[in-house]
């Protein structure tokens, strides 16, 4: 009989008191629109510390495109974001939370606009899109389709600007630091100082989604998970794992990434087509191309299957270049390297892993079920997106909530819980494992098959096949001490991997983004999360 899987508290061994240490009233970990809500907030009391493992704008936030909803348009109201919001998330969405959500997002908007966010206008007045899932056009947009960008921008210039704020660029996370229940900071690996304890009264983890571990995603290199593994091990509750939300329009060229095409153009008149130039999406919702994602997504599946083709097209050819490459810069230019024009060509497309719905979960101020540690954006699981994400409500989440939880260290750090520094942390020494490893083309190997098992359509034999690999792959994996982030990425990936499959193969329905084959019909018997904490395995 094989011994149990036996997975490490920690990934490399060490004695905090021998390691270089640095101190703040609260670390951040991430550098997204989450993360740097966070610090700002947190900084007009606190000294913030801020981690990311790359560029300071290597994450998601700089590559949406769509914009950020609120009800700031005339006739429009929170409540009717809020019943938007609810009805999209199938029946999981923490009504409190949604409600928090659409109050505070034109305030949160306007406070941008007020740090300098440029968004589009027509005239002097504020332009709104409507996306698929919204019943009115409530979607600001800055420079087109680079909303993003635009925000990461101005949030990145005010952290660095601010003198109770440090930035560590180039600096991974490899695990939270905890002591009788308490999270204590952070053990970095930093590209100059080598391994380091960031030593904070509270922590804030802001760290993303894991788009890739899947083969198709939107996502850049840097979401491998790592925040969902870290607070996996330190204790923390996860919730909704198995809810991840394909976007139903990434390009589709042999030699691209997968880049977003994005939900907007579709907002804009863009309609989705067959290999056969047939319009399709009418024959799967009554909203055709708006209806919400997970529709989208298996609509575009299903035709796939049905014409026996790779792709689907999207066409807006019924609008000018001129018009298009003022509202969409990006997908033009996008499209110009792929030699394919966007007022005369259809767009080929497929869905891809775009964004993790679930998370820690948290509360309203975004505290976790450990002392000291809390969570934002999405890594965390604030109950706002339910079974399916709402289009162009991350950003705003990660406004929202990462302003709550920056204010809710602060509160922590001005409560004087204690003073630092925490007690010493030792882990455990490795047993030393041989034999040289491929790293990159287990991660591939995951990749591909969370793609074919674990996409857009689930059934329970493809994943009791996923999670056989991934233990079988865990065995040699997880024992194994690396020196290098690469290393700590796929321990990572493999961990947050092995937590969504079991979520998933759990809830026996389908609802929002969860689709299985085997259990098509959603069932109320299984309106209700599924949380998981790492009582479920031998954690050492």
């Amino acid at each position: 009989m094989k011994e149990p899987l036996k997975l490490r508290r920690y990934l490399t061994h060490f004695q905090s008191h021998n390691l270089p240490q640095v101190f703040a009233d609260v670390a951040v970990v991430g550098s997204g629109v989450a993360g740097l809500s966070a610090a700002l907030e947190a900084a007009e009391h606190c000294d913030v510390i801020v981690v990311t493992k790359a560029d300071l704008k290597a994450g998601c936030t700089s590559q949406a495109q769509g914009g950020i909803a609120g009800a700031l348009a005339p006739g429009d109201t929170p409540a009717q974001h809020l019943e938007d919001t609810v009805s999209v998330g199938a029946g999981l969405c923490d009504e409190d939370a949604v409600k928090i959500l659409a109050d505070e997002a034109p305030q949160r908007l306007t406070q941008l606009i007020d740090l300098g966010v440029r968004f589009d206008r027509d005239g002097e007045e504020l332009a709104f899109a409507r996306e698929g899932g919204h019943r009115r056009a409530r979607i600001l947009h800055a420079n087109g389709d680079a909303t993003g960008v635009a925000v990461e921008d101005v949030l990145a210039s005010k952290v660095l600007a601010h003198p109770s704020i440090r930035v560590m660029e180039h600096c991974f996370a490899m695990d939270l630091l905890t002591s009788d229940g308490v999270c204590k900071g952070v053990l970095v690996s930093d590209a100059a100082l080598g391994a380091t304890i960031v030593r904070a009264r509270q922590t804030i983890l802001a760290n993303g989604g894991s788009g890739r571990l899947f083969r198709e995603t939107t996502n850049p290199e840097v979401a491998t998970g790592d925040g969902l593994a870290m607070a996996y091990r330190a204790g923390a509750a996860l919730r909704d794992l198995e809810f991840f939300q394909f976007h139903p329009t990434a390009l589709y060229v042999a030699g691209a990434s997968r880049c977003l095409i994005s939900e907007a153009l579709r907002g804009d008149g863009a309609v989705l087509r067959n290999r056969n130039g047939e319009r399709f999406m009418t024959r799967y919702h009554p909203d055709a191309e708006l209806a919400p994602r997970d529709t989208v997504s298996r609509g575009i599946v299903q035709e796939m299957k049905r014409t026996g083709h790779t792709c689907v097209y999207v066409d807006i050819t019924d609008r000018s270049r001129a018009y298009l490459e003022r509202r969409f810069p990006t997908i033009a230019g996008l499209c110009d390297r792929f030699d394919l024009d966007v007022a005369e060509d259809l767009i080929p497309v497929r869905p891809a892993a775009h964004y993790q719905i679930g998370g820690v979960t948290v509360d309203a101020m975004g505290r976790s079920n450990i002392a000291g540690l809390l969570a934002c954006g999405e890594v965390a699981c604030t109950g706002v997106h339910g079974a399916n994400r709402l289009g162009s409500n991350s950003l705003l989440e990660g406004l929202v909530f990462g302003r709550r939880s920056g204010a809710a260290a602060t509160q922590e750090c001005a409560a004087g819980l204690e003073e630092l520094p925490p007690a010493e942390v030792v882990s455990a020494p490795y047993e030393p494992v041989y034999g040289n490893l491929n790293i990159e083309d287990v991660a591939s190997s995951l990749r591909s098959l969370m793609w074919r098992s674990m996409g857009v359509e689930r059934d329970g034999r493809g994943m009791d096949e996923v999670m056989g690999m991934i233990t079988f792959w865990c065995r040699y994996v997880a024992g194994r001490e690396f020196g290098r982030p690469v290393g700590w990425e796929l321990q990572n990936m493999l961990t947050a991997a092995r937590l969504m499959v079991t979520a998933a193969r759990e809830r026996e329905e389908s609802r929002g983004a969860h689709y299985r084959s085997d259990f098509p019909e959603t069932s109320e018997a299984w309106r209700r999360h599924i949380v998981i904490t790492n009582a479920r395995d031998d954690v050492q």
